[in-house]
């Protein structure tokens, strides 16, 4: 039996991509195995599919001041000491990296252990952890083709990013009675990434009255971002975060609003919703989402609000106006080159584990 350790973590768009690929793994009959950080998100959700998870201390690479950068180094040399032995009991045939902070001492550890390694970055530019781990890479897999262009002649390759086949079976009856919507009005959903959105939760709040006038609202808006003020309100239902529900709710979903993670938007994408994304702005991040959006926009997939144009009025606009025009997103979106990306990375995992 094939040995395959897969990681990544820290939100969500770093560990559901593995998970997209863990059923053709098992069917192909690879033995899994997880390394994550010890309170990431990834440590749940992968232990609530029963694979074995093996927990490193990991520390964060900053490009600003903090404390902790002081301390968070001796958590990643803890960490590739960790990896490092978790790697010489488990003997890999080959490891796979979605990027975060966690995987870079796995990655480290792997290359010391001549184990192939194929990492994957979903952005348009490289994050900081897969730019240190890209000299250790065998290969490395692309969300976008420009991204291929930054990367070393012959390394790279454009999957596109795994896509979890269970949000392509949903039953918008089963979310429309989950969620106790009595009106017959067309959804929008919201939702902010794993952690959730501050500030589109505001946005949106703001003006929810206007938006419930035409719309029923699906709010997935982040642990602890709920707002007991609103509970109760016809047609408004909010959760902190929602995991079996999801596919129904994005089966009813006519408009949803989202940031521009990789991961959440190839979702989109693929299942072809007329959206609006809200990136993360310049201040905020490193600029990633914002050009994921832009390209989005570019496509025609997608319409772009910048967070610091993001108004009571630009918002309710937007929400029209792709509401109104959402066929012509769905074509867009059935037009565009969508590549089977589990297919693709599961055969570059195959190719480099024989």
């Amino acid at each position: 039996m094939k040995k395959i350790i897969m990681t990544g973590g820290g939100t969500a768009g770093h560990v559901t991509p593995n998970i997209a690929m863990i059923p053709t793994l098992q069917e192909m009959g690879y033995e899994i195995h997880y390394i994550g950080s010890r309170e990431g998100i990834e440590k749940r959700l992968i232990e609530e599919i029963g694979i074995p998870y093996y927990p490193i201390s990991s520390g964060k690479l900053r490009r600003y001041f903090d404390l902790k950068n002081i301390t968070d180094p001796f958590r990643v040399i803890h960490g590739l000491d960790e990896a490092v032995r978790i790697i010489k009991k488990i003997k890999p045939d080959v490891i796979f990296s979605k990027g975060g902070f966690v995987s870079v001492p796995v990655v480290i550890a792997g290359s010391t252990q001549k184990v192939p390694i194929i990492i994957h970055e979903s952005d348009m530019t490289p994050g900081l952890a897969n730019k240190i781990a890209l000299p250790r890479a065998t290969k490395v897999c692309c969300n976008f083709p420009e991204t291929k262009e930054t990367f070393p002649e012959g390394r790279a390759i454009v999957t596109g990013t795994p896509i979890r086949q269970e949000l392509f079976q949903g039953d918008k009856n089963a979310a429309k009675k989950y969620c106790g919507f009595e009106d017959d009005l067309p959804t929008l959903m919201i939702i902010g990434g794993s952690i959730g959105s501050a500030k589109i939760n505001e946005a949106v709040r703001s003006c929810l009255d206007e938006i419930l006038k035409n719309f029923n609202v699906i709010h997935i808006c982040g642990k602890n971002k709920m707002d007991a003020a609103f509970d109760g309100k016809r047609g408004y239902v909010q959760y902190e975060y929602v995991k079996a529900e999801l596919k129904d709710m994005f089966a009813l979903a006519d408009v949803v609003i989202s940031r521009a993670g990789a991961n959440a938007i190839c979702e989109l994408h693929a299942l072809k919703k007329p959206n609006i994304l809200i990136p993360l702005s310049k201040e905020a991040s490193r600029g990633d989402q914002i050009l994921n959006a832009n390209s989005f926009e570019k496509s025609g997939y997608s319409k772009v609000i910048q967070e610091e144009d993001l108004t009571n009025e630009v918002l309710l606009a937007a929400i029209n106006e792709v509401y109104e025009n959402r066929e012509t997103y769905i074509k867009n979106m059935e037009q565009g080159n969508e590549s089977d990306a589990i297919t693709m990375i599961v055969g570059l995992i195959e190719e480099l584990a024989n």
